[in-house]
């Protein structure tokens, strides 16, 4: 099966299973996927992932969801960036989410990093999504 936005399949899965209230969700696995997951863990959204392998050549991201009493930790997640529309900001450019409660996702040359670190490291690149 093709999927034309893989990320934002993964993103829609964790919302979905965030709002049913599971404590894991499953997604194919890409190394996009799986940098934007370890940002996510580095900034306390997710309890964490793992990898494992279905058969040569098929991965598979398990996604532990987190929850603070009884509610999801995110409770907005949007792609900003999608295929058909590439959002591409300058670090001087690139808006603080909800007040600087939320953060937002980007690829940059040095890799998949969240906003305070690409702002610390001086560098832009492509809005991701933003979590919240």
């Amino acid at each position: 099966m093709s999927l034309t936005d893989p990320l934002g399949d993964m993103l829609a899965r964790i919302k979905n299973g965030q709002r049913a209230n599971k404590s894991t969700v499953t997604s194919p696995a890409s190394k996009l996927r799986a940098n934007v997951l370890e940002v996510l863990k580095r900034e306390g959204y997710i309890r964490g992932y793992s990898s494992q392998e279905l058969r040569p050549g098929v991965a598979e991201l398990t996604i532990e969801l987190k929850y603070h009493d009884g509610r999801p930790v995110i409770s907005q997640v949007r792609r900003v960036s999608t295929p058909g529309r590439r959002v591409y900001s300058k670090i001087g450019d690139l808006p603080r989410v909800a007040n600087g409660l939320g953060i937002s996702i980007l690829s940059t040359p040095r890799g998949v990093m969240s906003d305070t670190e690409a702002r610390t490291a001086h560098v832009g690149g492509e809005v991701l999504c933003q979590v919240f």
